[in-house]
Parts: C-alpha cells; structure tokens; sequence
C-alpha cells in the first residue's frame, strides 16, 4: 500500500486517513518512525507498555488529588480560601 505525501515547510506530513484508520490512531497520539537506512523509513503505532502506561495515568491522578486534597470537607471556608490563594489572607 504505497501512499504518497507531501512534506511542510515545517517538517510534517499528513499520514492519509485510510493508513491513520488502518493503524487506529487519533489525533495527538505519537507514532513511532522507523529509519531503516538509505531512503525507507517505517511509521507504525507505537507499542505501549500497560504497566507504564498504567502507572503513568497513576501518577497523573495521585498529582490530581494532592492539589484537591485541601478542599475537605468541614474546613473553614477561610482556611480553604487562604489555601487557594497562596497567602495569608485575613478576613477581618
């Protein structure tokens, strides 16, 4: 299945949709490309490792909840205010 397209002034190529359905990739997911010498190279779907991929979203959704963890319930609307701010806010 040879396709051809053209490259940008910036580098980039437009993979043609029916190889992007094909591989299953959506838009901003990488893809791997392969240099195998002279003028061939290869673009494929990256494999991805479920482990790393797993504790990846882990870490994104720990980090999530550590800057939420202040907002518990049962504290001083103030306290959870000056939190948000940063400062040393005083109501009074």
């Amino acid at each position: 299945m040879g396709k051809l397209s053209n490259l940008t002034v910036k580098g980039q190529v437009t993979i043609p949709k029916d190889v992007r359905d094909a591989l299953g990739l959506k838009p901003g997911e990488p893809v791997e490309i392969e240099w195998r010498g002279g003028d061939e190279a290869v673009i494929r779907k990256p494999r991805i490792d479920r482990d790393v991929e797993l504790a990846r979203i882990r870490a994104r959704m720990e980090a999530a909840l550590a800057d939420f963890v202040s907002l518990q319930p049962g504290r001083p609307t103030d306290e959870i205010m000056r939190d948000i701010r940063g400062d040393e806010y005083d109501p009074a």
